[in-house]
């Protein structure tokens, strides 16, 4: 794909959300009948013993440091929508190269929905590439060739990921699974530039506007987190919290580093010693 102006990027459709327009899943909330020992993984998560959250837009981010557990709520969400934790749409088969194949946190939850989506995706930046092995496994499979309309590249450029950049496919899954339906996606600017993230919002604002998806993504990006009226949770205090954008650390460190580089660079290179 050649340079694309920003300007490009974004049609006429409108980019203001109605907050309190949530298609699909409203709530998650903790049963602490079913909540296990608090000192062992996922229940020592600071989070998890007061969990009864309210989606309030069709975007919502979580943010937060790494281990701060947002991949473990994620992959809650995607068990209790009938999704597979390791990745992937409700009719994918479980990647045998995820770390695990379910939720110790889904079954201590309970899911309000509005309505329950009629599809889904699980995006996992991390399994792309096995992803991507399962594809050729499968074209490469007589008995699944076999099936009425089995193409299993269909979907994708008609031709394996394989083939492209790590970036390249990662997009190209992204927009090939954005139907009507509820997508979650964990870290998913671990695989684009900035420009191809630009593509991501634009896409995520036009089908968030026609109010057939709802998006939950936890990121690190600040460039995603300028989703308009998106829904921004910290997991960096013992409670999720709702944080604007300006108030994230994403945001902050990213300004500040790009506007006085020098002063970062000069205590980062400090002796620990000296500190």
């Amino acid at each position: 794909m050649g340079d694309v102006s920003v300007s490009s990027l974004y049609a006429p459709a409108p980019l203001t959300m109605t907050r309190s327009l949530v298609p699909y899943l409203r709530q998650v909330a903790l049963l602490r009948e079913r909540c296990g020992d608090s000192n062992t993984f996922p229940f020592s998560l600071g989070f998890v013993r007061a969990l009864d959250f309210e989606f309030k837009s069709p975007v919502t981010f979580f943010v937060g440091e790494n281990g701060s557990g947002k991949s473990t709520l994620l992959e809650a969400i995607a068990q209790l929508c009938g999704l597979p934790v390791s990745g992937g749409g409700k009719n994918e088969l479980p990647d045998l190269h995820a770390p695990h194949h379910s939720s110790e946190l889904a079954p201590a939850l309970r899911a309000s929905f509005r309505r329950k989506p009629p599809d889904g995706y699980f995006f996992r930046a991390e399994f792309q590439a096995h992803f991507a092995s399962l594809l050729e496994q499968r074209n490469a499979d007589p008995d699944f060739l076999r099936q009425p309309g089995a193409d299993p590249y269909a979907r994708y450029g008609g031709e394996s990921l394989h083939k492209k950049s790590h970036g390249e496919a990662f997009l190209a899954m992204l927009t090939s699974w954005m139907n009507p339906g509820i997508v979650l996606m964990d870290e998913p600017e671990a695989a684009l530039s900035p420009q191809r993230q630009l593509i991501l919002l634009a896409r995520m604002g036009r089908l968030a506007a026609a109010g057939n998806v709802q998006f939950i993504v936890a990121t690190h990006s600040p460039i995603l987190l300028t989703f308009p009226d998106a829904t921004i949770v910290s997991f960096d205090a013992p409670l999720l919290a709702e944080v604007s954008l300006k108030e994230t650390s994403h945001y902050q460190i990213t300004r500040g580093i790009l506007e006085s580089p020098g002063s970062y660079w000069k205590h980062l290179m400090l002796d620990p010693t000296d500190e």
